[in-house]
This record gives structure tokens, sequence and C-alpha cells, in this order.
């Protein structure tokens, strides 16, 4: 019953919408900043996890929300409403609003594998992909504090950026004090916060307890190394990336059980026996990493999505998007070759994808339990590896967060309000309130009822008894300024097109 009273709710927000369309116009520009937008007849879904409410009248005046103005029917019919007033407007009618999605675990390529790759490529395809924030999490450190501040001035098409520092750069500190001097370095070079992996533990414990002093966020991708989730509860992690050194916590011989031929180095003896890891996690001790985490306060980014063709390869080679979009340079670094982190595909088998596939389902579960306990979930594509792209990557991320069982509502919450708290930002982004940043997106359906309404390439649909190709992001706003997401996506379709025109030598 409180189903169908919501999915009403929704649709009278939508027609309501409708009515109050008949002055409702788009005349922006697409990378233009204007003094004042009014997106009219917006159908709202905030980040906060609440249900759809709508129609309003959302002005921006720069790069802020400053006013949120609710359309009463009997106003509008009467022509006695008082309309906010803005430079230009974007016609928001039968569309629905929500929070520029942000994006905790990116990587800012401009190659791969030494071959180039055009930075403009994966810009343009955040943004298409209604992206606003990426936290990077492992680039040229000195290159994308330039590129933050370009995308903070507004000087260039790109989402806003923060630069968690990969910390273990050679040459890697190997004592306490070196650890804390790397820190400090990174600190004074300004970055936001810092990429652990393959740390020690004492030099872990360093580098927390300097990194707390200077106010710098920390993201741990955990391997199989003498660090877990224990240290992670004890030393104050912010996010714990992916899942390794969850259910590394939780085995109850504190090893797991691997062939004595294993060697970690050798990605496919990694990525294989990693799909047999959840299942030997104890339950009862997994339930205490768990609380662990959740009296921590550590963040949980799970990237379901980067590790998804490791149970369903045929899938992941064969999606639709690759055709007119997967840049030849992505391409190449996406095939089986040991030279290439994650491209590890070789001898991939039907019983390594049936381990996997009973992977995600332990996953999943304990993701859905560790949300029930209290815990925080944010939302990352890791793209750029093992057949993801940037900005799809993200959009599957959300698919796999329902497969997992969550409500369309709390996905949504995943990747604007939870990530903007792990960020640190949570007074500025992840909502669409007054007060916060103008990061927003215009979406052509209803992503409450499908997710897949998200993706820039749209889905097919039956409109009036024909088949058509519907949905989409159509603008995506990010600190007020404009960008037309098809048009966004267009430009990264053609510089794929030029790249492989330069290839074939035509």
């Amino acid at each position: 019953m409180m189903r169908l009273l919501f999915r009403t709710l929704t649709i009278m927000a939508s027609t309501l919408s409708l009515v109050y369309s008949s002055n409702a116009q788009t005349n922006v520009q697409s990378g233009v900043r204007y003094d004042r937008i009014v997106v009219r007849n917006a159908t709202v879904i905030d980040g906060n996890g609440t249900p759809a409410i709508g129609p309003f009248d959302i002005v921006i005046q720069g790069n802020t929300i400053v006013d949120m103005v609710p359309l009463d029917p009997v106003a509008v019919k009467s022509g006695t409403a008082v309309r906010p007033e803005g430079d230009r407007e974007i016609d928001a009618t039968g569309k629905y609003v929500l929070p520029g999605l942000i994006n905790a675990h990116g990587h800012v390529h401009e190659a791969r594998g030494g071959i180039a790759q055009p930075l403009e490529y994966e810009l343009s395809l955040w943004l298409a992909c209604g992206i606003t924030t990426v936290r990077d999490v492992g680039s040229d450190t000195k290159k994308t504090l330039a590129l933050r501040s370009r995308s903070d001035a507004g000087d260039i098409a790109a989402p806003r950026f923060l630069v968690y520092a990969r910390y273990s750069f050679k040459p890697i500190p190997r004592t306490t004090a070196a650890a804390r001097k790397r820190v400090r370095d990174l600190k004074e070079m300004g970055v936001d916060g810092l990429k652990l992996f393959g740390l020690d533990r004492d030099i872990m414990e360093a580098v927390l307890d300097e990194a707390h002093k200077l106010n710098l966020g920390i993201a741990h991708h955990a391997g199989v190394e003498e660090t877990n989730a224990w240290d992670d509860i004890r030393f104050g992690t912010t996010s714990i990336e992916h899942w390794y050194g969850i259910p590394d916590a939780a085995i109850a011989d504190g090893v797991q059980s691997f062939p004595a031929t294993y060697n970690y180095n050798d990605e496919v003896d990694r990525f294989r026996y990693a799909g047999h890891l959840w299942r030997e996690a104890n339950s009862e001790r997994l339930m205490g990493v768990l609380d662990g985490m959740v009296a921590a306060g550590v963040a949980w980014i799970p990237t379901l999505d980067i590790y998804e063709a490791s149970r369903d390869l045929q899938r992941a080679q064969g999606q639709p998007w690759f055709k007119d979009y997967l840049h030849p340079t992505l391409e190449q670094y996406f095939k089986p070759d040991p030279a290439n982190h994650g491209s590890y595909f070789l001898g991939w088998t039907s019983t390594d994808e049936t381990h996997w596939k009973e992977n995600y389902r332990i996953w999943m579960a304990t993701l859905r339990e560790f949300e029930r306990r209290g815990g925080t979930i944010g939302v990352g594509e890791d793209a750029g590896f093992i057949y993801q792209m940037y900005g799809f990557g993200l959009l599957r991320e959300l698919e796999l967060h329902q497969e997992a069982g969550f409500h369309p509502i709390k996905v949504i919450q995943h990747a604007t309000v939870n990530n903007a708290r792990i960020l640190g930002r949570e007074e500025m982004l992840g909502r669409i309130r007054v007060g916060f940043r103008a990061d927003l997106i215009v979406v052509n359906g209803n992503p409450l009822e499908d997710l897949k309404v998200l993706y820039p390439t749209g889905v097919q649909r039956i409109i009036d008894g024909v088949a058509k190709r519907s949905g989409g992001i159509e603008w995506t706003l990010k600190d007020g300024i404009p960008y037309h997401a098809p048009s966004m996506l267009k430009r990264a379709g053609a510089i794929v097109a030029e790249a492989r025109r330069a290839i074939s030598g035509q």
C-alpha cells in the first residue's frame, strides 16, 4: 500500500510539473557561467534519503542554490503566482532533478599502459554521466592539483576534484620518521588526503597519526598484507576501498587457504583466489568487524563495478557503449596482459566465475548488514581498469547497489550525501538545499523507477506504440555552470572516432 502511495505521489508531482510548464524554456549555453539561473518545474530527489517531491523552481546565484520555491497549483492556474526571475532558465518540466553524483574512487588518467589518452575524453564522460565531484585516489599529484585549480575556477569543463595522493611513491619511506615527513610534504603540496596500500603496521600507524594532525582524509586500499580492517578501526581510516581487509580480518585461522604456489604479485593468482575470500570469513567474527567499523566511523566504498568482469567476463567485454565511446588506448589496456594492472583474464574459467558469483552474494549481504548496523556506504567506480569506462562505471555501481538490496532512494543517498560526508564536504555538497553548491543533474526520466535512465546513451522504451530511445541526463550543473550532457557525450565520441581514424590511417 505504501509503495503504491509513493508511486502515486511521484506521478502527481510529475503531472503537476506539466501543468506549470506553459512559460518554461531553456536558454542556457553549455559551459557558460551565468549570474542567475532558475531551474523551472523541477521534481526533486534530494540526496538525504527521502522520496521525490515537487515541483519547485530552483534558483541558482553564481555557484550557490539560493532559493527553492514550491509551486502552488491554484496560484499558477490563476496567474497570480509570483515566480522567481533569472537571467537564464532550464526547463525541467516532466524531469527529475538530483544532486550531482560524487565519484569517491576515481583516477585521472592521461595514459594507459604507456599510451596517451586525452584527458578531455575522461572529463567529458564524467560530466555526461552526471558526475560533479571526483575524489582522485591515484594519479600524477602535481598535475591533478593544477587540474583541481582550473576546475575550481571554471576554466575547464570538468568535475571538481579532491586529490588523495598516493602515499607510496618512490622512494618509499621505510621508517616511521620518514613516513611522517612524507605526509607533511604532501600536505604542503596542497593535497586533500592520502591513498594508502601495502603498508606495514607501524608505518600505517605513523602515517594516520600524522594525517589526523594535519586534517587529511585517508582512503585505504587494503591488500593481502600485514594490515586489515582492525588496523583501520584502531588507527582511524576515513574509508576502506574495495573490500580486501574486511573478510581477511574475520578469518578464523588468520590467513586465507592459499595454495603453496600462490604469488600475490601474479595477478591471475591474486584475483583468482580473491574470489574465494568471502566464503572463508567467519560470520560471527565478520559481524564484530562491521561493528568495529561503525563505532570507529570507518566508511566503506565497495566499488562493486570494478570486479564484475570476474563473475561474468563475456558481459564485461560486450558492453553496448564500447562501440562508440571506448577509446582505443583503453581498449588495448583492457586486453589480458600481465604488464597492465587489472588485465588478468588469462585462462579465466567458468569455475572462477562461479566462485566470484558466490563472492558477490556474500559481499552484497555484508554491505546490507553494515548499513543496517549504522555503517556509511559510499560509491566509487575505479574506472580505467577491468573493462570499466569513466562515468559509465559509476552508473553501473549504482545498479549493483540496487542488486545488493538497497532501495533506489538509498542508492542515490550513497552517491550524494554519504559520499559528501566521507569527503568531509557534507555542509556544501550532496543535497539540493538552499546554501549548498549548485551541483545538480536534470534527468529525462525517473531514476527511482529505473536507474538506467541515468546512462547518457539512454534506454529503449515503447512510446506511442513505437520503440524509441529516451532517458539520459540532459544537464549537469557543477558550481552553477550548466553542461549539456548529450554534447559532452558527443565530444567524447568524437575523440574516440578521431583516435580510431588515426590508427587506421584514414
